[in-house]
């Protein structure tokens, strides 16, 4: 089948290369949607800038980092307190928000003085804290101030500190994925083997592309105790600034989302020979098997096969129970890129589920190979969607829960469909054995709450259809 047009999209007719409705029997190469290219005028798009990409996803989750956001107050708002993700330092990153707030005075004569200023003011406010991520933002970047300088001038003056600057503003790219390159590109270049890092074990790693999303890194370091693999750095949950410029000192990287940090896997493997080795860390099957890759890297299966065999036998019972009641359910996924192609396969297998539609904000076309081939026939691959194409593809495929943020989520509560945040979770942690359990769980209380049904009950006698459905 080609590319489909949506009744929605008639005036924008260009839409129908970016969605793709799986068939049997095709060669899939033939269709991929496009993807990781501009939004199409007229269409509102669910993206996320360049900015967000670098400091909300990646550069954010430092635990003992500074985030001075140079730029109006509204961007540094924006990307904080959005996404959970706790450290096991009481959450310092979470609690505190920097910004320059520059006004219109300040775009007209220039910011760098303010940086400075905001710079000093914070260091001196916060005197334990010794490490900080500028970032430029549009105006900013517009009106060319110098924050490479500027932080320069800064660390001349206080030499116990160090600063990273990330020079990408929301116009960089098309999307998020732009700030991840950004930021993943400009650490290695700039703060990697600045720091040696104390080995303990003689099986090193890095673990990369992981965010501490409601605990799943603390989750997964149990893991990698019990197998007596030491983790040189987080790349970036739950670590701090130093742990990261330390990296070059691991025997392999394990990569989990390879489209927010593959950028420096990659580029550690070009530079200081560190293998690449990516796994999924979402499901039973895949964890099983991320854990025995890595074990085989270091030929310790039998470490891995005893640690598999201690988190089936606690955890399967439960997963069974829930794929019980969870069988012939039907999911939407509506994230991001990589976790269309992490989940798809893995709540089929582990819960019985199908997934009937997927939409991707920043995915690239190795994402959508992924997870196209990965995926059932019948299933809607959607890039870059809009408000609209959700609305009307919910009205083919009817899913009983959608993944997905709380932006589209309260649209879709409003048709009384059950979602779930596949981007900060609900009760998480989801990773490892029990986080799928915890998914399980949530999806589970989500199709079975009786308050979507009770809200659609429309008492005044004539049946009415969501005004929501009318207007699309």
């Amino acid at each position: 089948m080609p590319m489909v047009l949506l009744k929605c999209d008639t005036d924008i007719p260009e839409r129908q290369k970016h969605i793709y409705l799986k068939v049997d029997g095709e060669d899939t190469r033939d269709f991929l949607p496009v993807s990781n290219a501009p939004t199409i005028p007229g269409t509102l798009s669910e993206r996320g800038c360049s900015f967000c990409g670098a400091k909300l996803v990646i550069g954010g989750v430092l635990k003992d980092t500074i985030q001075m956001i140079h730029g109006p107050v509204g961007c540094a708002y924006d990307t904080w307190h959005t996404k959970r993700y706790p450290s096991d330092n009481g959450h310092f990153q979470m609690k505190y928000v920097w910004s320059t707030d520059m006004k219109e005075s300040h775009i007209v004569f220039g910011g760098d003085k303010r940086l400075e200023k905001a710079i000093n003011e914070a260091f001196d406010e916060m005197p334990d804290v010794k490490r900080m991520i500028v970032y430029t933002t549009c105006p900013t970047a517009l009106i060319g101030d110098d924050i490479r300088h500027t932080v320069k001038k800064v660390m001349g003056e206080r030499p116990d500190v160090d600063i990273f600057t990330v020079e990408c503003p929301g116009f960089a790219g098309v999307s998020q994925s732009k700030g991840h390159h950004v930021l993943n590109i400009g650490w290695i270049n700039d703060k990697v083997g600045q720091v040696e890092p104390e080995i303990k074990s003689e099986y090193t790693i890095n673990f990369i592309g992981d965010y501490n999303i409601q605990g799943d890194t603390q989750l997964l370091q149990q893991y990698w105790d019990r197998l007596g693999i030491q983790v040189i750095a987080h790349f970036t949950g739950n670590a701090n600034y130093d742990e990261l410029r330390s990296m070059h000192r691991a025997q392999l990287n394990v990569v989990n989302c390879a489209r927010s940090a593959g950028y420096i896997a990659n580029e550690l493997k070009k530079r200081y020979g560190i293998p690449r080795l990516d796994i999924d860390s979402w499901g039973f099957n895949y964890m099983a098997e991320g854990i025995r890759k890595v074990c085989a890297f270091f030929g310790i299966e039998e470490r891995g096969e005893a640690l598999i065999a201690e988190e089936y036998a606690k955890w399967k019972p439960q997963l069974d129970w829930y794929k019980e009641r969870l069988k012939g359910k039907k999911m939407a996924i509506w994230t991001g890129g990589p976790r269309l192609w992490h989940w798809t396969k893995s709540v089929e297998d582990d819960m019985g589920m199908t997934v009937v539609a997927m939409s991707s904000k920043f995915g690239h076309q190795e994402d959508f190979e992924k997870v196209i081939a990965r995926g059932a026939a019948g299933t809607y691959y959607v890039d870059d969607g809009n408000e609209l194409e959700f609305f009307e593809i919910l009205q083919h495929v009817h899913p009983d829960v959608i993944f997905t943020g709380p932006r589209v989520g309260e649209l879709v509560k409003k048709l009384h469909i059950p979602y779930i945040n596949g981007h900060a979770y609900h009760n998480g942690p989801y990773m490892g054995f029990e986080g799928f359990v915890n998914m399980a769980r949530d999806i589970y209380n989500a199709t079975n709450n009786p308050l979507l049904s009770l809200a659609a009950k429309d008492i005044r006698g004539a049946k009415k259809t969501a005004p929501v459905l009318e207007a699309a």
